[in-house]
Formats: C-alpha cells, structure tokens, sequence
C-alpha cells in the first residue's frame, strides 16, 4: 500500500472524535479538528460593503485574505464586544479558508460517537450536528459545512 496514503489515513483515525471547544456566551460549543488550519488573538478586520452583517470582513493573514465571520450574529445571538479573549478559528471547509469569531476557545476534547446525541425535535438550529456529552457537561458540536452553507455563494463571489 502507498505509503503517503498510510499516513493520510492515521491521520484521519487521530482527528476522528476530536473537538475544538469555544465559548459563545455561557454556552460551550465544538466543532470537528479536522476543519481547523489555526487559532488567532483577534486582530483589525477589514470591513467589506454588501455581505450579511455577520461577516465582519477580511484579514490578511501572512498574505492570504480571509473573510471573517462572527459566530455569535451567524447564530442568531447578540453582538458582544471583543475583548483579549475573543479569538479567530480559521477553518478550512469546502474549499475555503474562513474565520470564525468566537468569545474564546477552551481546549480540545475527545468525543465518542456513542456520546453524541442527535438535534431534539422542534430545535430550529440547523447549523448543528449533534450534542456532545462530556464529563463537565454538554457541548452543542457545530457543523461548519452547514453552518456556512448558505454562505458559500457569498463566499465565491467576494473572495
């Protein structure tokens, strides 16, 4: 067997379970490793006319420009002020690099598939996949390709 695909593919094993936890607020949430390039401190945005009002803008990050959205307006909450714990996760999803603000990330928790439980009935947050049980409590686990899907177009057309 190919050696380069042996590796891509314990690579694959090692990611698989693994969440990146943020804070929105009170609320805690993940989103898969595996989406995630890197984490920046937040930094000047550049602001770009005619996009939704969560995408705050543009950043240059070591020559490549990446639109910039704010989680908490994606998501339906309020504007909170960035401070020195407000954080960019730039992720890599369907081609794109984005960022994502987010009031502050936590760590990185291994999630098994047997605790993870499906969206209740009635819940309207399509932007989920799943909630993850942890030993301190509940994370709302974010799936980046749906939580961008509606943006995508925007995306190609801007940036």
């Amino acid at each position: 067997m190919d050696e380069a695909l042996l590796v891509d593919l314990s690579e694959v094993e090692t990611l698989k379970g693994k969440y990146l936890t943020f804070r929105l607020g009170e609320e805690e949430y993940g989103i898969a490793i595996k989406f995630v390039k890197e984490i920046i401190g937040i930094q000047k945005i550049t602001n770009v006319p005619k996009v939704p009002d969560y995408f705050k803008g543009i950043i240059n990050l070591r020559g490549l420009v990446i639109p910039v959205l704010d989680v908490r307006l994606r998501i339906g909450q309020d504007f909170k002020e960035y401070d020195d714990r407000t954080c960019i996760i730039v992720i890599e999803t369907s081609s794109h690099l984005v960022g994502l603000i987010v009031d502050s990330v936590s760590e990185v928790l291994s999630i098994n598939d047997e605790d993870i439980s499906s969206i209740p009935e009635g819940f309207s947050q399509n932007y989920l996949m799943g909630i993850g049980k942890t030993s301190t409590g509940v994370k709302l686990l974010i799936d980046c390709d749906k939580l961008l899907q509606n943006d995508l177009e925007v995306l190609s057309m801007n940036f």
